[in-house]
């Protein structure tokens, strides 16, 4: 196994023998929770542009990484908050992102795809109106479903600016429920996600939020799926989903307590929409096989040491988790390179990404520790480090 020497907080170099990876089993092609993965976009580091302000997608590699997931047994939540969306991808390559990915859904049996529908065309403007927010919408919608694929609804940073009053998130979440052709996913982005939507729902208050939120799904329950809760606070999610009417699923998107929220309690549990599942995807599809099979100590074996490397990735400040979860792809060969769109690799330190690095290891994530070292060790020698 590779030994490299990382730095560590107090300035050091250690050393650091790499352990072998984890062998994930998956004896099922079905699990007992509905599992998506929000997963990331590959960039193009050869495209000759500004890579600050023009996105440059590969493609190929984009949708390989789909394929992958869905090899797993994996759904896909796509052009979501992991993949950019607000932060270097606009509805523009969105939108083709969305429609090729439906394409390649065509050709894999029992593949599960969403698709995010925001209003991230329409500039948040002091002029907004609720009318902008309610044909943002319909606009983006309209593009997804005549893809034929499935919507999820996201959160509106056009609507929290428009909006006056709790009854203003009613009428325009009301009118888009009304005329989907399939039951959608509402997605509920708290403020540690994306700072712009702090009071979401018309309430600071996380509590105050919820109810306005539950009332729009219980009058409108026939068109909702589910509830995907990005809070990061597991006693909310459950308060929440305890609430939830009758077919309604609650999707966790709480990347600090998952494994306890997908395998549930007495009175209900969690299905996962996750974006820590792009960088744990194997052991996320083999624990959910476990937990399917009734082998409960070996899906929290599986996950348990999983936890610490997503809450090191989505820590404050969390809008810049899509930098780890970009590092996991690279470190992992399912990308050759680590760019992102946006420049967004800056995002987080060296020391960072070792803690990653360590992590991933420790949790036996490293499918080729002598690629992943080697890796690790250009990255290093890019900050001046001679690892």
């Amino acid at each position: 196994m590779p030994v490299l020497r990382l730095p560590t907080h107090d300035g050091r170099l250690e050393r650091h023998a790499t352990r072998p990876p984890r062998v994930w089993h998956r004896q099922i092609d079905t699990f007992d929770r509905v599992a998506l993965s929000a997963v990331h976009l590959v960039s193009d580091p050869l495209a000759n542009g500004d890579p600050w302000t023009t996105p440059a997608i590969d493609w190929d590699a984009t949708i390989r990484y789909r394929q992958y997931i869905w090899s797993l047994g994996l759904g896909v939540a796509e052009a979501m908050d992991t993949a950019q969306r607000g932060m270097g991808l606009g509805w523009t390559d969105a939108r083709q992102l969305i429609a090729r990915s439906i394409d390649a859904a065509r050709d894999v049996m029992g593949a599960v795809l969403f698709s995010g529908a925001g209003t991230d065309h329409i500039a948040p403007l002091p002029s907004v109106t609720l009318d902008d927010v309610i044909r943002g919408y319909e606009e983006q919608i309209a593009a997804i479903e005549a893809e034929g694929g499935r919507i999820i609804l996201m959160a509106s940073r056009a609507l929290k600016i428009a909006a006056r009053s709790p009854d203003d998130y009613a009428r325009v979440y009301g009118r888009i429920l009304r005329q989907v052709r399939e039951p959608l996913i509402v997605h509920w982005l708290g403020e540690m996600f994306d700072p712009q939507l702090d009071g979401y729902w018309g309430f600071a208050d996380h509590a105050a939020a919820m109810d306005i939120c539950l009332a729009i799904i219980a009058d409108h329950a026939g068109k909702v799926d589910g509830i995907k809760v990005s809070l990061l606070d597991k006693d909310k999610e459950i308060a929440m989903r305890r609430r939830l009417p009758p077919g309604v699923r609650m999707y966790t998107g709480d990347d600090f307590n998952y494994p306890e929220l997908i395998a549930g309690d007495a009175h209900g549990y969690s299905d996962a929409l996750l974006g820590i599942f792009d960088a744990i995807a194997p052991a996320a599809a083999s624990a959910l096989a476990a937990h399917r099979c009734g082998d409960v100590a070996a899906y929290n074996d599986i996950l348990a040491p999983t936890v610490p490397l997503a809450r090191h990735i989505f820590k404050a400040p969390t809008q810049f988790y899509k930098t780890g979860i970009v590092f996991m792809a690279y470190l992992n060969a399912h990308q050759s390179h680590f760019t992102m769109v946006g420049g967004q690799q800056s995002a987080r330190s060296i020391l960072h990404l070792v803690d990653i690095f360590r992590l991933a290891d420790a949790a036996g994530l490293l499918s080729n520790p002598d690629l992943a070292a080697a890796r690790m060790t250009s990255v290093m020698k890019v900050h001046g480090i001679d690892g």
